[in-house]
């Protein structure tokens, strides 16, 4: 399958000019800084009546032309600290999957929803569990890098069935032209708020980032079960697919 940059339409397009990611919140006093490395985004389209049983009360899928999407998305976490902390080595870096849909709130402010995320340092997922109330999961994980291919590796551990893994291979092309960076690449990727639940009530923490350098990728080949371990249908069709070498990241507290 090759990345074909997937043009806006209907009321969504802008004469076929290069559309501007949304601006970067700023998080003056990040709870936590990292970069995100050789990350591949896979989405899927999905109705929009699939999805919204599964988002909280306060949240609304949030569709492009008409369609929910649905995000595969593996990376390499590095140089995870807390601000005015070095960073530890071993549990610094580190791949991460998560499974993910984009949603509103009441007031129209766009963020995403995580339906699971599939780390490889257990304390990362603990502490992302207490701090964040985000489910996610230990897994044994992999990141291998060879000229243009990556490798993602993820079989998960616990909690849950072992027996639910990613195993994803890509392979990066040139960076996209300025006229193929369209209003779905921005709405699929220029994400800067999570939304979670913190003791029964909506919460959500920004998440400042540069605009995404976005390329051309290949995938040679997705074996998964991510997916359908989180609730939805085996995927249909073939993805809509973008990659980067990555951005820095400052990630916000949570606040209702």
């Amino acid at each position: 399958m090759r990345a074909r940059p997937a043009l806006p339409s209907g009321d969504q397009a802008r004469g076929g000019r290069r559309m501007e990611a949304p601006p970067s919140p700023k998080v003056p006093r990040p709870l936590m800084c990292h970069r995100w490395s050789w990350i591949t985004f896979i989405h899927w389209r999905c109705p929009p009546s699939m999805l919204q049983p599964m988002l909280p009360p306060g949240l609304a899928v949030d569709t492009f032309d008409g369609s929910a999407w649905v995000g595969l998305t593996p990376f390499l976490m590095q140089g995870v600290r807390i601000p005015a902390l070095p960073a530890v080595p071993w549990l610094s870096s580190f791949p991460e999957t998560n499974v993910r849909t984009y949603a509103q709130d009441r007031h129209g402010r766009r963020g995403i929803w995580f339906l699971s995320l599939d780390a490889a340092r257990l304390p990362a997922v603990l502490a992302a569990r207490a701090g964040y109330r985000l489910p996610y999961y230990w897994s044994d994980m992999a990141v291998r890098v060879s000229g243009t291919r990556v490798a993602y590796r993820c079989a998960r551990r616990r909690p849950g069935p072992r027996r639910l893994r990613c195993d994803a291979d890509v392979r990066l092309g040139p960076p996209l032209r300025e006229a193929e960076r369209d209003e779905l690449a921005h709405f699929l990727t220029a994400r800067y708020r999570l939304f979670t639940v913190i003791a029964g009530g909506l919460a959500a923490a920004e998440v400042e980032h540069p605009e995404w350098p976005l390329r051309r990728v290949e995938l040679l080949r997705l074996d998964q079960n991510l997916l359908t371990g989180a609730g939805l249908p085996a995927p249909a069709g073939e993805p809509i697919l973008h990659a980067s070498l990555g951005v820095p990241v400052r990630v916000g507290r949570w606040h209702r």
